[in-house]
């Protein structure tokens, strides 16, 4: 009876309701009349109708797992996007001081007019299970990411104190995950170091937009006389393999070719026949030689990567809480820097590396620790594309582990250890290496993705990187920049990090603890002139010229 009755209505189906004939409800008499149209359809018309609909929800649900429906995410800034964790937040945080102060109006204008610029910072992030897309925010109001700050000063507190007193506090404090994932705080009445009053700038910005050498672009064109980023040519959506290629197989096979010279041309050949095998093949026997070569170099050092050995045991290695502390110190002269590299055949690196080496070692003395024969080990980024695609952002930066001798005390000879110690990752691609692994890591779910990045985490004691700032001084809305200053974030159990910025003629140190692990990180930053000045001291002292 059902059926029959059923069957009657949808072939009589003469007395429409009021709406559908006099047109009152257009909505629903659209409705209504498509509804209607369909049940006057033959069966084969009804089946198609519903394949074509449930093949457009599939293609629609593809598209949003895929990324197909925004920008999607590439797998290595997925990796660094799902490593926040309680104790470690992936943000990068820094600090300008100017003079004279400026204000928060002139600041907001000048974020809307310049950052906006890149994308990435007018996009919010949106997870899902395949990774991340990024989708432009419709709600975006740059005053909810430029917001003005009051320090909070205790007696007797400087201004630069109570700075690193908030830079630390907010170090821990995650950015809101609706919004685009940035944020500016500006202290409008604040003093300087050198007691000249001016304002201070506080930048967070998470490591999923981008690594240090590309966030340098990002602070030239918000500086006065900055330029805009190079215009993005517009690229169709891209299919599962394309973002799988673009994200994984060519940043370790193109641009680490053009932007890395760590392995030497034979390398170099053989890594670009992972682009084009049958040109490789032209090649001949050399170019398998090159490749047997490439080869067993891989396998030699991702076997030193599996079987790294655990670090010394030390004060600073351990489970971490979830609190942070920030200090810097006063910029060394770069000047001064190059002329000891070049009294002792060393590079800048190795100077700054052997000071850093010496402060930490000195630190650990300090507090009662024997350091005699002990190493450390500090992951140091090194960067794997061309300074002039720097402005694209993103992360394409591998990893190398370095020892640091932090037991040798005589200046000398550290240094001497750090250079041997650098010019045997010269030729590693161990950087390469690990650029893949965060790209594989960026491809599993989270819990994956912790259990393989926690290789690093279990043999590392502290993160570490340089970036050559500006030489020249800058401006912001016509301020001197007199200071400037970052913190590099720290992964999983790892809870001491040490950037190193040259700026203006200048180096700085600066370094962010957790403080379970180390509460006084301004006792290791005081360590840092003395240790140069020991340096500088011992090289004068050394033969100069040719031996008689």
């Amino acid at each position: 009876m059902v059926t029959r009755t059923l069957r009657t209505t949808s072939h009589t189906g003469s007395s429409p309701t009021p709406s559908s004939q006099t047109g009152s409800s257009p909505v629903g008499g659209r409705a209504l009349s498509g509804s209607t149209a369909l049940l006057h359809s033959p069966p084969g018309a009804l089946a198609l109708e519903a394949a074509r609909s449930v093949e457009k929800n599939v293609r629609r649900a593809a598209s949003g797992m895929l990324g197909l429906s925004g920008e999607r995410m590439s797998k290595v800034d997925t990796a660094w996007l799902r490593m926040d964790c309680p104790s470690n937040l992936m943000l990068i945080n820094g600090v300008w001081a100017v003079s004279p102060g400026i204000t928060l109006a002139q600041l907001r204008d000048r974020a809307a007019q310049r950052l906006t610029q890149y994308p990435r910072f007018r996009q919010r992030v949106v997870q899902d299970a395949a990774g991340a897309t990024w989708v432009e925010d419709e709600r975006f109001d740059i005053a909810a990411h430029v917001e003005p700050l009051t320090l909070k000063r205790k007696r007797g507190q400087s201004h630069q104190q109570a700075l690193a007193d908030a830079v630390g506090r907010l170090a821990s404090v995650p950015l809101n995950a609706r919004r685009p994932l940035w944020h500016f705080y500006l202290v409008e009445n604040f003093v300087g170091e050198d007691g000249e009053p001016g304002s201070a700038l506080i930048v967070r910005i998470h490591h999923c937009i981008a690594d240090g050498i590309a966030l340098i672009s990002v602070i030239m064109s918000l500086v006065d006389g900055g330029s805009e980023p190079p215009k993005r040519q517009h690229r169709s959506p891209a299919g599962a393999e394309d973002w799988l290629s673009d994200a994984l197989i060519k940043p370790l096979a193109g641009l680490t070719v053009r932007a890395i010279d760590m392995a030497g041309e034979g390398a170099a050949r053989s890594l670009h026949a992972l682009l084009d095998p049958e040109k490789a093949m032209q090649h001949g026997l050399a170019g398998s030689a090159d490749a047997a070569r490439m080869a067993w170099q891989v396998v030699n050092d991702a076997a030193a990567l599996a079987l790294m050995p655990d670090d010394s045991p030390t004060r600073l290695k351990g489970e971490p809480g979830t609190a942070k502390r920030v200090a810097w110190c006063p910029p060394l002269p770069l000047d001064d820097v190059k002329a000891i590299g070049r009294a002792l055949g060393c590079s800048v690196n190795d100077v700054l590396l052997s000071c850093v080496a010496g402060a930490i070692g000195g630190y650990l003395r300090d507090c009662g620790d024997d350091t005699a024969g002990k190493e450390i080990r500090a992951m140091i980024p090194v960067n794997l594309r061309p300074m002039e695609e720097a402005w694209k952002l993103g992360n394409h930066f591998g990893l190398a582990p370095l020892v640091l001798p932090i037991g040798i005390e005589n200046p000398i000879q550290r240094i001497y250890e750090v250079r041997h110690r650098m010019a045997a990752l010269k030729g590693s691609t161990q950087p390469l290496l690990a650029f893949g692994l965060l790209a594989v890591a960026g491809l599993m779910v989270k819990p994956a993705q912790d259990a393989l990045l926690n290789l690093f985490g279990r043999k590392t004691t502290a993160v570490m990187t340089n970036v050559p700032g500006p030489r020249e001084p800058l401006a912001l809305c016509g301020a001197r920049v007199t200071q400037c200053m970052f913190w590099v974030p720290q992964t999983g159990s790892v809870g001491l990090g040490v950037s190193i910025l040259s700026y203006g003629g200048g180096v700085q140190f600066g370094v962010i603890t957790d403080t379970v692990l180390c509460p006084e990180p301004q006792r290791i930053i005081d360590a840092f002139a003395p240790e140069f000045e020991a340096l500088s001291t011992l090289t004068l002292m050394l033969p100069w010229g040719p031996e008689e």
